[in-house]
């Protein structure tokens, strides 16, 4: 049986095209396009870990919640 993380590459793993776009609505975006994900909103300039998490995609949002670096897992 594959693992959780081979389950995650084999969708979606990146999301350029919400760069701009709301961090809430980037959420609900990637969730739908990779159930096997959960997306976290972090406030840009917030400093958290360098662990990569397979099943985690961090959207960097500005103070007007706007995406502003490519969601991407891990």
């Amino acid at each position: 049986m594959a693992s959780v993380c081979e389950q995650v590459q084999q969708g979606k793993t990146s999301w350029p095209e919400l760069v701009g776009e709301e961090g809430k609505c980037g959420v609900t975006i990637i969730e739908k396009e990779n159930a096997m994900v959960e997306a976290q909103i972090i406030a840009e300039g917030s400093i958290i870990p360098e662990i990569y998490i397979c099943d985690r995609v961090l959207v960097w949002v500005n103070d007007k919640e706007i995406v502003v670096t490519t969601p991407t897992v891990g």
